[in-house]
This record gives C-alpha cells, sequence and structure tokens, in this order.
C-alpha cells in the first residue's frame, strides 16, 4: 500500500499548483478590497447597510464586471499593465444574482408590544421560506424560481440556504445593468424579509487553465444589519490538456492497478487470519486507507462524468448564467477526500521505521499510558467545558470570541497557547472576567497540563529502563545496508566471501582435535560443544534482529536447557577454580 500512497501523492499534486492561490488572491482583491467611489472605507467586507450594499452594487461590482476585457479580450493589447488582470481572464456567462426572503408573521410578537409591531419576519428556514410573488411581480426577480440543478445547500454565518429564489442573470451590458440595478433599488427588491443574495459568477483563464467559481453573500440576520462572505474556488476543471496532465493521468491508471492488487492481498489477509488480523491497529489503518482511496476514485470518476456531460451545455449559450458551482463543489470535495487520504498514508510510515529504538520507545511509551490519557482526558474536559460554559453565559453577548459554545472552546484553546484578549474579557465583566481568566490559566494550564506531562514522562521513563534491561539489541538500517553492501561486492567477486558453514565446521573439527591433544578428555569436549550450541540457540531466541516482538515467552523444553546451561556452567566454573588453586599452590611452592 506503500507504493500505491506514493503514486496517490502524485496524483494529488497534479490537482493542486500555487497558481490556484495567486488567482483566488488577484480576484479577491479585485471584488472584495476595491471600495466605493467617493468612500474609500467602504467595500464588500465592510457593507453593514442596504445603502453600501446598493453601493457595491452600482460601483465596485459594475466597474469589475463590465471592463471590456471580461467579454471581448482582443481588444486590450494597448491597455496597461495595470489593467491586465482583465486580459488575463474571460467570464462564462453572464452573472447571477438571487435572493432568499421569509414570510410576515413566520415570528411571535410579545402582545404588549402588537399594537407597535404589526409584522414579525423570522430566521430563514425552509419553513419559513417566502414563495409568493412581491412588488412590481412582472420579471423572474419579483417571482420565485426553483433551481434546475440540484446543487448544494450554501451554509451562512446565521443559516443554511437552499436553492431557488428570486433571481435574476445580468445582461452583457453595463448600461443596461445599472439601470437594473436603480430600478431594483428604487423598487425595494431588498425588504424586511430578505434574508441573503447571493452573486455567482465564473471566470476562466486559460494561461493556467484553472476556472474561478466566485459566490459573494450577502446575509441579513433578523437582528438587522448585514454579514458579508465570499467563496473563490479556483478548479482545473479541464484535467487533461499538458505532457504533464498526461503523466499525471498515467499515476491514476498505475494508482488504480496499486489498489486493486492490495486490495485482494488484504482480501486473504482476512481470509488467513480471520479476527486475528483486526487486532493490529495497522491492519485498520490499512483498511481505511483503501476505503479512502475508493471512495476517492469514486469522486474522481463522478465528477469527470459530471464535467463532460455539463461543461458542454455550460458554455453553449453566452447570454445566460453558467452555473459551475456545483462543479466547484464537488471538487473540492474530491480535493478533501484526497489530502486526508494522504495525511493517514504519512501516518502509515510509523510503521516501516517502528525498527528504530527513538520510534520503538514512542509507540510503546503511548500504548502503556493510554489508559492513564483516557482518564486524565475526561477530568480535562470536564473542567475545560464548565470554563467554556462559564464564558459563553457571563462574556457571550459581548465579546466576539465567547459568541457561541464552539466559539469559547476554541478561544480557550487559544488561551493555553497564548492568544488572548484579556481586554475584552475585562470590559464584558470587571469581577467575573479577571476572576474567570485567572482560575483558567492557573488550573488548566499549570495544573491539568502538567500533570499530563506528567503522565507520558514517567511513563517514558519505565519505558526506557525496561528497554535498557529486557530489549534485544536494535535492528539498524546501517548494518543492514552495509549487509547489503557486502552481499553485493561478494557477488561481484570484489570482496572475499565470508566463510561458508562447511568450513565453520571445519574450523570446529580442528579445535576438537586442538583440545585433545591439550590434554582434554571426551566428557569435557563434549560438555564444551553442547554448552556452545545452547548458547547459539538462545542466542539466536532472544537476541535475533528478525524477531519483531519484544519479548519472547520461554516454553517448558527451553526452560529445562537453561537450568541445565546454569549447571554446567557452575560445574565449569567450580573445575576452573579447583585447577586455579592447584596452579597457586604450586607457584608457591616453587617460591619457597
Amino acid at each position: 500500500m506503500a507504493e500505491a500512497s506514493r503514486w496517490h501523492q502524485g496524483v494529488t499534486f497534479g490537482m493542486v499548483n500555487p497558481h490556484m492561490y495567486y488567482l483566488n488572491k488577484v480576484m479577491s482583491s479585485l471584488f472584495l478590497d476595491t471600495s466605493v467611489p467617493g468612500d474609500e472605507r467602504t467595500n464588500f467586507k465592510s457593507i453593514r447597510t442596504t445603502a453600501d450594499f446598493w453601493k457595491f452594487m452600482e460601483g465596485p461590482l459594475l466597474e469589475g464586471l463590465y471592463w471590456d476585457s471580461w467579454y471581448n479580450h482582443q481588444q486590450l493589447y494597448n491597455l496597461k499593465n495595470s489593467s491586465r488582470i482583465y486580459y488575463e481572464n474571460i467570464l462564462l456567462g453572464v452573472p447571477r444574482v438571487r435572493q432568499l426572503k421569509v414570510r410576515n408573521n413566520t415570528c411571535r410578537v410579545y402582545p404588549l408590544f402588537q399594537s407597535l409591531m404589526s409584522e414579525c419576519y423570522g430566521k430563514y428556514t425552509s419553513k419559513n421560506e417566502d414563495l409568493s410573488e412581491f412588488g412590481l411581480k412582472r420579471d423572474t426577480e419579483w417571482k420565485y424560481s426553483t433551481s434546475k440543478i440540484n446543487s448544494p445547500w450554501h451554509w451562512g454565518f446565521v443559516g443554511v440556504y437552499r436553492n431557488g429564489g428570486y433571481i435574476f442573470t445580468l445582461s452583457k451590458s453595463k448600461s443596461e445593468t445599472k439601470n437594473k440595478f436603480i430600478d431594483l433599488r428604487l423598487n425595494s427588491w431588498i425588504t424586511r424579509g430578505t434574508r441573503v443574495i447571493f452573486i455567482d459568477f465564473s471566470l476562466y483563464n486559460a494561461n493556467v487553465n484553472l476556472f474561478c467559481i466566485i459566490r459573494l453573500v450577502a446575509e441579513f440576520p433578523a437582528t438587522g444589519g448585514i454579514l458579508t462572505s465570499w467563496q473563490f474556488y479556483s478548479v482545473k476543471l479541464l484535467r487533461y490538456v499538458g505532457y504533464y496532465d498526461y503523466f499525471i493521468a498515467s499515476c491514476e491508471i498505475t494508482f488504480c492497478i496499486f489498489l486493486i492488487v492490495f486490495t485482494t492481498q488484504e482480501v486473504k489477509k482476512i481470509k488467513e487470519f480471520k479476527f486475528t488480523y483486526f487486532k493490529s491497529i495497522w491492519n485498520w489503518l490499512e483498511l481505511l486507507l483503501l476505503l479512502l482511496c475508493f471512495v476517492a476514485g469514486s469522486f474522481n470518476i463522478y465528477c469527470n462524468i459530471q464535467i463532460f456531460r455539463l461543461l458542454g451545455e455550460l458554455l453553449k449559450s453566452t447570454e445566460k448564467y453558467s452555473d459551475f458551482y456545483f462543479l466547484a463543489y464537488w471538487h473540492v470535495y474530491y480535493n478533501n477526500i484526497i489530502a486526508i487520504t494522504i495525511f493517514f498514508a504519512w501516518i502509515k510510515i510509523f510503521k516501516f521505521i517502528s525498527f528504530n529504538k527513538t520510534m520503538s520507545q514512542l509507540s510503546s511509551t503511548l500504548s502503556r499510558c493510554i489508559k492513564d490519557i483516557v482518564g486524565f482526558a475526561i477530568m480535562f474536559f470536564i473542567i475545560f467545558f464548565a470554563y467554556a460554559q462559564l464564558g459563553f453565559l457571563v462574556f457571550g453577548s459581548q465579546v466576539d470570541d465567547f459568541s457561541t459554545f464552539q466559539n469559547s472552546i476554541f478561544a480557550q484553546f487559544r488561551i493555553v497557547l497564548g492568544d488572548f484578549n484579556f481586554a475584552g474579557i475585562q470590559q464584558a465583566n470587571r469581577i467575573l472576567g479577571p476572576i474567570y481568566f485567572i482560575t483558567f490559566i492557573f488550573f488548566v494550564f499549570f495544573v491539568l497540563l502538567n500533570m499530563f506531562l506528567a503522565i507520558i514522562n514517567d511513563t517514558y521513563s519505565e519505558v526506557k529502563a525496561d528497554y535498557t534491561v529486557h530489549r534485544k539489541p536494535d535492528f539498524e538500517l546501517g548494518k543492514m545496508i552495509k549487509k547489503s553492501y557486502n552481499n553485493a561486492l561478494e557477488k561481484l567477486n570484489l570482496k572475499k566471501a565470508q566463510k561458508s558453514e562447511d568450513e565453520k565446521t571445519k574450523s570446529r573439527r580442528d579445535l576438537v582435535e586442538e583440545a585433545r591433544r591439550e590434554g582434554f578428555d571426551e566428557n569435557e569436549i563434549r560438555s564444551a560443544e553442547q554448552m556452545k550450541k545452547w548458547k547459539e540457540r538462545l542466542e539466536k531466541k532472544y537476541y535475533s534482529t528478525e524477531i519483531q516482538d519484544d519479548y519472547q515467552p520461554v516454553t517448558q523444553q527451553e526452560f529445562r536447557e537453561l537450568f541445565l546451561y546454569a549447571v554446567e556452567l557452575e560445574k565449569e566454573l567450580h573445575y576452573i577454580s579447583l585447577k586455579l588453586n592447584r596452579v597457586m599452590r604450586k607457584f608457591s611452592a616453587l617460591q619457597y
């Protein structure tokens, strides 16, 4: 599966390139940062009122969309370099503006205020959505329209918005579009029931073969005001154009072949080992990688089919809106799945470097202290969520970092990392603010985090001590490379080969004959040979680098051999001691 992961990485880098970032940056600076004429402080990011919204529509948006290059880029050869941004990109089709509204009386007014307020427009939900005609009731922008394409719903700041709405497309004429905006503004197209307005359009840059799908969103929450957001998706919908794209296609084919091969191997392993197969965490990671690869492949096939089916239709008519958002949305999801797959593929590298002493100690430390960490995590998050709830209830209405319970959780993680807004907390509540901050820092940062480190450090010390006493010699990559290198030299006759088994046997016989000449009897020689065999067998079992388990069980026969080996060692030691005493007595007699 490692080889398949490498080919998968080649496919991934073919999906993303730096041009995507630069194209998004250029488009965002054009449509988000351009100020309204006469008001340098107002741009799309700073829109807060309906008047600011119409100023943006009639100003920066109109000027950005209706530069001549969007529709007839051949006329721009003589433009200055400052206008190059327009020349390099082509607008596909025409932009579209879409509004979603809610009905009146979708919320309840308290009886005491009903005399002061007769209308009530609640927050946006699919049940509260207004589907009726309003205003002039003559064109599509005044009548509700359903979406012909099953595009995904949009997740905004204050709601999840579905497709359809009050839609109109812009003209290719700048003057007609400006008159359209003025007409809509004068006839109150934006009402109290308006909850969101989408501005969608798509660009294509042939220089880098990228589509840039842009969506500008203005949400009108029930509280009043406007919240703006945006999406810039630079995607490569035309996959196979140049030679490098054909190389990526070959990587995709190779990846599919590897995927089939490794899937077959894993199925065979499951049949062979059955339930034992699922006891290894690495096997679970292998299955997860295979699952993600199949999902990514399915997404790839689906995206290519949709691109082949819809791209030609979208480019046929330049007078209609080309909905590339659907294609870009699924393309981005496909890229996300590949990113997750590559992440787990990198994690799997730990399996292949586990022979290293440091890596092995790391995995052993984590596996030993997992129970202590789980117990500590329960205690940690009880205190952590308690502080998050406290922060949300006390500061939620005044501090942006604590405006929701989720934001409170993220804000506390930032506090642990040293990023916090103490002035905002203190201003929100001068008594509870400092108390909250000081106690949180003390209990979470100084106590709990140090307890976590103590658990890891204590377990690591135990593992290190066990490795020092019981651990077999580590498998060293350098020795393996050196051994392979020596074998290669021997095969090329560049180095003398090591002694063969026959030569080793011959040398043993020579040692036996020499021992006999030295006066050793046959019992001593047999005892020495038996002890040598025991030693070699024990070393092979407990100190072999091919064994991957940390500790080997001792059978009854092996225990008996160990006992006999110890007895023979004791006899040998006693025999040597007697000989040494005899020699010392002779040496003393010679001195006298």
